[in-house]
């Protein structure tokens, strides 16, 4: 095998840097797509604390990453998720650095659900798990309110009917206009401030009505704003939700303690109709007028009654028997007295005989004698105190003797019962 070289030289030609390549296609791709609109899956959704939303944007062949800046992401309604269909608008930015591409998001629709709806329903499931919407929450307003405070537009046609209706229903009212925007930027704060601002009025309202005329969904947005709904759930009075119309439903109708389908059925609820209060006052007169006659029937005839007693038709009768009543009581207390007499008199005489026996003159009358010392007349029971020549006394039963000791026989005393004395005086 031979091997041949080429005596010509070929010319490579000049190479890009890969900064310069990715600069060209850079300059290329937002040129040609500086507004392009995307359709896809949002999917690997994530949004720092830093507010801005990064995604990716899918379908069944390819994928593109993008970006929703902060202040884009702000004027969403809805909050993104993984899952959602969505239509974006935006344009291409190339990242040299990365050599990758992504599109910068300026504006979002959502497919299939639109992103009010996704928003409304978002935010209630969150409201509701913190238990903003609960029955147990809810207060019963005041049956004669004084003072009634509404947060509307003072021009809006939802505060004419809901005047016209209450003027019609019962006067005695004193309202309070809180006057707030209903409808477009700004609307939710106003509302918000009337409502806290409610709160701090003295004197005090009675009830809080929050209302406003029909309208899109679009127009009744602010009634769904969270600041609102959570103005509305912190109320210290009694406040009654009347937006749009029947078929309107907003967040602010289940904070509220009442919900109205009207601005014109809150005045039916807040205040009671003039005509039905007279109705139920004549009602409940004729039922007192009745219960008095009742009264006066049931008393007529205790009266009777108690007219008709001997004590009272006969009183005589009545003190002739206590007479007769003190007549037998006193025979008793003489009967028990006599008794009682005789009973003591046995016991005392009983008593008598047996200190008869332990007396002890009946001892000596037996033969027994008591001996004592002339001077100081002190008992003398044994012979050893006893001196010569001393005087004792002796007591017999009958009498008594006076003797001068002449000797002394100690010997030990005879046992009671024993034979006679021993001794010798």
């Amino acid at each position: 095998m031979t091997t041949t070289s080429s005596s010509s030289h070929v010319r490579a030609p000049e190479a890009w840097s890969v900064s310069e390549l990715t600069l060209r296609l850079k300059s290329t791709v937002e040129e040609q797509f500086a507004d392009v609109w995307v359709a896809g899956e949002i999917s690997n959704f994530s949004q720092p604390q830093s507010g801005h939303c990064y995604f990716t944007l899918k379908d069944d062949a390819a994928q593109l990453r993008a970006v929703l800046w902060k202040n884009a992401a702000s004027r969403l309604k809805a909050a993104l998720q993984d899952g959602l269909q969505v239509v974006c608008r935006g344009r291409l930015d190339v990242y040299p650095p990365r050599g990758s591409y992504q599109l910068v998001v300026q504006q979002l629709e959502l497919q299939g659900i639109g992103a009010l709806e996704l928003a409304f329903k978002q935010l209630r499931e969150k409201l509701a798990a913190e238990g903003l919407f609960d029955a147990r929450r809810k207060r019963p307003l005041p049956k004669y309110p004084r003072r009634i405070g509404v947060v509307t537009s003072p021009t809006g046609a939802a505060l004419r009917d809901f005047l016209e209706v209450l003027r019609r229903r019962w006067r005695d009212v004193e309202v309070l206009v809180l006057p707030a925007r209903v409808q477009g930027d700004g609307a939710e704060q106003e509302i918000t401030a009337g409502i806290r601002a409610a709160q701090r009025l003295q004197p005090p309202l009675d009830v809080l009505v929050v209302t406003r005329g029909g309208g899109s969904l679009e127009d009744l947005w602010c009634f769904n704003h969270e600041s609102v709904v959570r103005a509305i759930a912190a109320s210290r009075l009694p406040t009654v939700s009347a937006i749009g119309h029947e078929i309107d439903v907003t967040l602010a109708d289940f904070a509220a303690d009442v919900r109205a389908l009207t601005p014109s059925e809150a005045a039916e609820r807040v205040v009671p109709s003039a005509e039905e209060a007279s109705d139920a006052l004549d009602r409940l007169g004729l039922r007192l007028a009745q219960a008095l006659r009742n009264r006066a029937a049931h008393s007529r005839a205790r009266l009777d009654a108690l007219a008709s007693r001997p004590s009272l038709t006969r009183p005589a009768d009545m003190v002739r028997n206590l007479a007769r009543r003190v007549d037998e009581l006193s025979v008793r207390l003489r009967t028990a007295g006599r008794h009682d007499v005789q009973q003591r008199r046995a016991g005392l005489a009983g008593i008598g005989g047996k200190l008869h026996s332990l007396s002890p003159l009946s001892v000596l009358r037996r033969g027994y004698s008591v001996t004592t010392d002339w001077k100081t007349g002190a008992l003398l029971e044994r012979s050893r105190p006893v001196k010569v020549g001393q005087r004792v006394l002796t007591r017999l039963a009958e009498g008594s003797l006076l003797s001068v000791v002449e000797a002394l026989d100690v010997a030990e005393p005879l046992p009671l019962g024993g034979e006679e004395h021993g001794g010798r005086v």
